[in-house]
């Protein structure tokens, strides 16, 4: 079944319709070509819940959607996840935006890192978190969220660590950090409701005074293993074992 976000306003749970508008609009009529009577679900990116509707008929510029029932069962994760991810290069942000959104997080912070090999102007920078945000949506829409997490602009890293300063939870995955059995304690400290941030190096890693500063905000370190993962591998192996820790009860 296809997932669309919509603003709440465009949900009217009285009278048992919803309408889609903008690109979903087109993309519903002209390239899915749905009839009336095919089922869709929506989601206002604020409560949580899935819309589920049928196509009842189109508009010049919207789709008039009857709403038939509302599932309450909230698919998001009881805590809320923040990757501060140090620029990859190439397109590897792209698979790490649209892989942490299937995994559940929250929100996703560009960080420019003292190895980070890309560096974008301001008119790049723009233009990439443009679409790292598309990116983010679409993959909201594949796994059916019930919000679109949010990419914000491109940050440095002491930016970063105070960005992250009332997080409930931090956490550095460092390959010199302590053994697997302390990481797993930590994990497993973690209490449902508690905010947690985490920051992934780019492909050089994170240097000596990066990591000072963070320690120093009250980030703890914790390990991944005993094999050296790519930096795009990491953000995945973090929030698996995230979201594995938090819904397993």
């Amino acid at each position: 079944m296809y997932h669309f976000f919509v603003e709440a306003s465009q949900i009217d749970t009285a009278n048992k319709k919803a309408t889609v508008t903008g690109s979903d609009f087109n993309h519903i009529k002209n390239v899915l070509r749905m009839k009336p009577g095919e089922e869709l679900s929506l989601s206002n990116g604020e409560d949580g819940r899935e819309y589920r509707c049928a196509v009842r008929a189109y508009g010049d510029d919207y789709v008039d959607c009857e709403l038939r029932f509302i599932k309450e069962d909230n698919v998001e994760l009881p805590s809320k996840i923040y990757l501060f991810q140090g620029l990859p290069k190439s397109d590897k942000m792209e698979t790490v935006v649209q892989k942490a959104v299937e995994l559940g997080v929250y929100e996703i912070i560009p960080v420019a890192m003292n190895r980070s090999i890309v560096k974008l102007d301001e008119k790049k920078a723009s233009s990439r978190v443009a679409r790292w945000q598309q990116i983010a949506e679409a993959a909201a829409k594949q796994s059916k969220r019930g919000i679109i997490p949010k990419v914000c602009g491109i940050m440095t890293f002491k930016q970063a660590v105070e960005y992250a300063d009332s997080l409930s939870v931090k956490l550095i995955p460092y390959e010199m950090a302590d053994s697997m059995s302390a990481t797993k304690n930590m994990i497993s400290d973690i209490k449902a409701g508690e905010s947690i941030g985490f920051i992934i190096g780019p492909e050089g890693g994170i240097d000596e005074k990066e990591l000072e500063l963070a320690i120093s905000a009250g980030f703890k370190p914790i390990t991944l293993g005993k094999r050296i993962l790519r930096t795009e591998t990491a953000g995945m192996t973090v929030m698996s074992i995230l979201m594995y820790h938090l819904e397993s009860d």
